[in-house]
């Protein structure tokens, strides 16, 4: 465990509801939630499980793709499932979703085709998806500029609040949003004058922290001498650390928060401990700066492992999981074929909707390149 993680597991503010070796052992903090989970049936547990176990397959296929020259970059999030799967669960289907740039499953569950990720990861358009598009879940697109994406969403739920379209008492209408980002852009400007907002604005909003012990390659130990979640406290809103690990947790505590800031009751905070296995982008080597035994420590705490256990216990068929490997594997083949079958990208298209409206600087650009590339034997470069 890296430094400064032991005191944030023992912590008693700490919402854990499966331990580490998948039986049901809630800390105390986990105590108001256990009324939701025990309202859950083995359909949604069992879909938890689905949730992890096919993004899984699809993140190390698209690691793999990188690796074999299909894709510019691929930033993985395996080891980040049960974070993931369990705060986007907990989402109503008129709330709004603004990413980082790792949530795959979150993206996927909300109705983005994983490809849209692969094009932008091979550099085939500016940003993946149309956020406007039904089928896509209001879920925005992804942001690599650290932090900016909670300005975004503070916006949006500030928005909201002006528009009436929260806190009415109907949550069958109510609206509200939630925004993951991680413990290395906690640090980021962006973040605090977002909670500024947020808090000042009483917004609809969740404040979804994946800390996964690395921001590149500081640790979290350094980046924070104190535990990241208290840091939403300081602007006032409730801020509450959740086994990032469990995915019962996870989806227990999202569950209330995002009820509570639909409600009305203003923007709340969660830190999800959790940790990265593999590396920050496939442009990083993780040996040059953490060791096996830390890597090996977390690998015993493996959200999918986990959860499988605990299925196990409550009677979960064999033919369920070979179900589960068979849908993960058609997926991965799926990505792999329509990959290879993306093609190149189209001159044009790095100038469309750089501006909302024609713009003169890109059809000079544009002009510039096509008079360029007549230059080249056959007219192209």
């Amino acid at each position: 465990m890296t430094p400064g993680n032991a005191a944030l597991s023992e912590d008693p503010a700490l919402v854990r509801i499966l331990d580490a070796d998948g039986t049901l052992a809630p800390t105390p903090a986990a105590e108001p939630y256990l009324a939701l989970i025990d309202g859950l049936a083995d359909a949604d547990l069992e879909g938890f499980y689905r949730d992890m176990a096919v993004i899984r397959a699809f993140d190390v296929q698209a690691t793999n793709l990188q690796r074999q020259g299909q894709l510019a970059l691929w930033p993985p999030s395996y080891g980040q499932e049960a974070a993931q799967v369990g705060s986007i669960r907990a989402a109503r289907t008129q709330d709004h979703v603004f990413p980082s740039y790792r949530e795959h499953v979150v993206t996927k569950i909300r109705g983005v085709d994983p490809i849209d990720i692969i094009r932008l990861m091979r550099g085939l358009t500016h940003g993946g998806w149309n956020p406007f598009d039904p089928k896509n879940g209001n879920t925005h697109i992804y942001t690599l500029v650290l932090g900016a994406q909670t300005l975004h969403a503070t916006g949006l739920g500030m928005g909201l609040v002006f528009d009436g379209r929260c806190g009415t008492g109907d949550p069958e209408r109510d609206e509200a949003v939630i925004v993951y980002y991680g413990d290395g852009a906690s640090s980021q400007g962006d973040v605090h004058e977002a909670m500024v907002f947020a808090a000042s604005y009483a917004t609809p909003e969740v404040f979804f922290l994946q800390n996964n012990q690395w921001a590149i390659s500081v640790p979290v130990a350094t980046q924070s001498r104190s535990p990241l979640y208290q840091r939403g406290a300081g602007y006032g809103m409730p801020s509450i650390p959740v086994d990032g690990n469990d995915v019962l947790a996870s989806w227990a505590v999202t569950r209330t928060a995002l009820d509570e800031a639909r409600a009305g009751k203003g923007p709340r905070a969660i830190e999800a401990l959790t940790y990265r296995l593999g590396a920050h982008t496939t442009s990083d080597d993780p040996t040059k700066y953490r060791t096996s035994v830390e890597e090996e420590s977390w690998l015993r705490r493996d959200p999918i492992a986990r959860m499988k256990t605990y299925l196990l216990g409550r009677g979960a068929s064999d033919a369920f999981f070979a179900d589960v490997d068979a849908e993960s594997e058609a997926l991965a083949d799926d990505i792999r074929v329509r990959t290879n079958a993306l093609g190149g990208l189209e001159r044009d298209t790095i100038f469309s909707h750089v501006y909302s409206e024609p713009h003169p600087l890109m059809q000079e650009q544009q002009r510039w390149l096509s008079d360029y590339e007549a230059t080249f034997e056959g007219g192209a470069s």
